[in-house]
C-alpha cells in the first residue's frame, strides 16, 4: 500500500516594496497603451478644450458680458469639471479589462492581487497632470492669467489630483458594479453631471433660486472650484477654509468608497 504525504504550498507574500514596483508596471502599462490608441490622448486633450472655447465663447458674454472675464472666472471650474469626468474614464477602463478578461490573465501572475487597480488609477492620476497642464496653457493662449505665484498653480494641481484621486473611488465601485462600460458611463456621468453644474464652477450660485442655493452652499465641487479659483486667481474668499473643506470631503469619500472598491475588487477578480 502506497502512502502520499500532501506537501503543504505556501503563497508568496509580496511585500510593500515589491508591491509598489508593481504597480507602477502596470501603470506604466496603462501609459503606453496610449501610443497604441492615439485616440484616447486625443479625448483627453480635445474634450476639455473643447469645453473651453465653447463655454467661453458661446456663454462667456451672456454671463459675464465679456468673454476675457468669463476666461478668468470660469477656467478654474473646467479645471475641476475635467477632473472630476475624467474619473470616470479610471471606471470605464477598469471595466473594459474585467469585462474582457485582461485581469484575469493578470490574477495568473505572481502579483500583488491589488497591484492591476492601484495601477489603473496611478496611471489615470498622471493623465489627470497633464489635462491640467494642457488646460491651463491653452487657457493662456486665449488670455488667461495666472493672478497669483508659481505656489498658488502648483497648490491648485495638488489640491485637484488629491481631490479628483479621492472621489476616483467611487467612479471605481461603479465600474467594478456595472456589467458594461456603457452602463459605467450612464451611471458615473448622471452622478458627475449634477455635482458639477449645480456648484460655483462656471456660474456664480448667487444667481440660484434659495433651495439650489443652499445645496450648492453644501457641494463639494463649490469649494473645491472656489478653492482652486483663489490658489489661481486670488479674491476668491477664504481660500485656506475652502481648500481645508475640499480635503474633508476627499477624505470622506476616500474612507466611504475605497474599501467598497476594494472589496468589490476582490470579489470580482
Amino acid at each position: 500500500m502506497t502512502t502520499t504525504t500532501a506537501v503543504p504550498v505556501t503563497a508568496k507574500r509580496v511585500g510593500p516594496l515589491t508591491a509598489l514596483q508593481q504597480t507602477m508596471t502596470l501603470a506604466w502599462r496603462s501609459l503606453v497603451q496610449i501610443k497604441h490608441n492615439p485616440w484616447e490622448l486625443l479625448d483627453l486633450s480635445i474634450q476639455p478644450i473643447m469645453f473651453l472655447l465653447l463655454f467661453t465663447y458661446v456663454f462667456g458674454g451672456a454671463i459675464s458680458g465679456s468673454t476675457g472675464d468669463y476666461l478668468q472666472f470660469a477656467l478654474p471650474g473646467l479645471l475641476v469639471q475635467n477632473a472630476l469626468f475624467y474619473t470616470l474614464s479610471t471606471a470605464i477602463g477598469l471595466n473594459t479589462d474585467i469585462t474582457k478578461g485582461v485581469f484575469d490573465r493578470l490574477r495568473s501572475l505572481p502579483i500583488a492581487r491589488t497591484a492591476p487597480l492601484s495601477g489603473r488609477v496611478v496611471a489615470d492620476t498622471f493623465k489627470q497632470v497633464w489635462a491640467f497642464a494642457l488646460l491651463v496653457g491653452f487657457g493662456m493662449i486665449l488670455g488667461f492669467r495666472v493672478q497669483t505665484s508659481v505656489a498658488g498653480l502648483l497648490g491648485a494641481l495638488a489640491l485637484l489630483v488629491v481631490v479628483a484621486l479621492a472621489m476616483s473611488w467611487m467612479s471605481v465601485l461603479i465600474g467594478l458594479k456595472a456589467s458594461s462600460p456603457e452602463k459605467v458611463q450612464m451611471i458615473a456621468f448622471s452622478t458627475m453631471m449634477p455635482l458639477t453644474f449645480t456648484s460655483s464652477a462656471l456660474v456664480r450660485p448667487d444667481t440660484f433660486p434659495g433651495w439650489l442655493k443652499t445645496w450648492s452652499d453644501l457641494n463639494p465641487v463649490t469649494h473645491l472650484a472656489d478653492a482652486i479659483r483663489g490658489l489661481l486667481i486670488g479674491g476668491a474668499g477664504d481660500v485656506t477654509r475652502s481648500a481645508l473643506v475640499s480635503l474633508i470631503w476627499a477624505a470622506g469619500f476616500a474612507v466611504v468608497f475605497a474599501p467598497l472598491a476594494i472589496r468589490a475588487f476582490r470579489s470580482r477578480v
